[in-house]
């Protein structure tokens, strides 16, 4: 059986796979932690916040996101946000967004439910005495989240916050269900083309799962750092 393997094909298609859909792959994901952290970050301040209204909203809008699977939700917003950008715009047709534009605005708004519940449980992490000593100090309300509790949350959940981009990484080749070139598109087209499915699924499993190894590690020694500093 694995006599009739070519691994042999990885190697030609290296630079295809990893400069075009590494590429693609790698910025999807960074930009989507970026995004979904400030927002998430939003959200967990509005749940906290003494507002009911605003916290009732954030509650329900992290609730429904988080009861979705991701996969209808990329095709919900794919085939959904150029009739929103119609609607914004009052055009006559519905506005082109394109994959990347559609795919990167799913995982934000997505990926932004489960950072906003990481930087909620941040926040209430800090004790309550430091708030009501910046107050004491004269600090506002945004002065005391912005210098004393929000990088003490960030620090404290930084390694789940990087837990949970891991995640993102790898959700983000569900994006293939759109026929977009990340790293397991680029590598399903190769397979294709080429009639070598066994190996380039095989490889891109490996690859997945060697990134994902590693950044675990990381997150692990990040973890028992941040236990020292405490």
């Amino acid at each position: 059986m694995f006599g009739n393997l070519d691994f042999d094909v990885i190697r030609r298609a290296l630079p295809y796979l990893f400069f075009e859909g590494m590429t693609f792959t790698l910025t999807l994901t960074g930009l989507a932690a970026l995004g979904g952290l400030v927002f998430g970050t939003a959200l967990a301040l509005m749940r906290l916040s003494g507002f009911k209204i605003l916290g009732r909203i954030a509650g329900v809008y992290v609730d429904f996101m988080r009861s979705l699977p991701l996969v209808l939700v990329i095709f919900w917003f794919y085939f959904l946000v150029p009739y929103i950008g119609q609607w914004v715009t009052g055009a006559s047709r519905p506005i082109s967004v394109g994959a990347f534009a559609s795919s990167l605005i799913t995982f934000i708004m997505f990926e932004a439910a489960y950072f906003s519940e990481i930087m909620r449980a941040g926040i209430q992490s800090i004790s309550r005495g430091q708030p009501a000593a910046a107050s004491a100090l004269g600090l506002t309300y945004g002065q005391t989240m912005r210098y004393v509790v929000l990088p003490q949350a960030f620090r404290n959940m930084l390694p789940v916050l990087i837990t949970q981009t891991i995640v993102l990484f790898q959700d983000t080749s569900l994006v293939y269900v759109l026929s977009i070139t990340d790293f397991l598109g680029a590598a399903s087209k190769v397979a294709q083309r080429d009639g070598r499915l066994v190996e380039m699924y095989l490889f891109a499993a490996v690859v997945y799962f060697t990134i994902s190894c590693i950044a675990s590690y990381a997150v692990r020694r990040l973890q028992a750092r941040i236990a020292i500093v405490r």
